[in-house]
């Protein structure tokens, strides 16, 4: 068995067409996309298998995660999901369509709408989110605990240069 990928094979071209080039920050993102490619057609089967997208998915495991009485704001839905905010009114239509949250009037304030995860809701939810981590333990089963820890450990390090702080912590400051 051979340790070549794709991803080599790229990088033995550029080397052919533009000696000397360093090519080492492509491998890794080429590398990285490719394997987000993989990981999410198989993380979107996994969805499928309960009639949700990876949108509805997220929406409804933010709300679960929430904990009791499972409800936000559109605002906190989008600010606490591993989502973008551009179609989330499509996705709570779906889902409220479905009999998966319903949406209602805040009591504090009559203007805004909370997402309400619905008893149907969660137990959609509650086995989407247990098929959801078999997968993703099924995925990286071929990591060991100390190469998943590293890898780990290396990507919340470059992530944090984009984002920040994770939520919920507060600054020093």
């Amino acid at each position: 068995m051979s340790d070549q990928d794709h991803v080599d094979f790229i990088i033995e071209q550029w080397a052919n067409e533009k000696p000397g080039m360093n090519t080492d920050s492509m491998a890794l993102i080429g590398r990285i996309y490719r394997l987000y490619n993989h990981l999410a057609a198989e993380v979107e089967a996994c969805h499928k298998q309960h009639g949700l997208n990876f949108g509805e998915f997220d929406v409804l495991a933010t709300l679960l995660r929430s904990g009791e009485p499972w409800t936000l704001t559109p605002t906190e839905l989008f600010q606490s999901a591993m989502l973008s905010s551009g179609a989330m009114t499509n996705r709570l239509n779906r889902l409220e369509k479905a009999g998966l949250i319903s949406r209602k009037p805040s009591e504090s304030d009559k203007r805004s709408m909370l997402v309400v995860l619905t008893f149907a809701g969660r137990a959609v939810a509650h086995r989407a989110v247990e098929s959801h981590m078999d997968n993703l333990n099924r995925l990286t089963q071929s990591l060991g605990n100390e190469e998943r820890d590293a890898l780990g450990g290396l990507l919340k390090h470059w992530l944090t240069q984009f984002e920040g702080q994770p939520m919920g912590k507060k600054s020093n400051n």
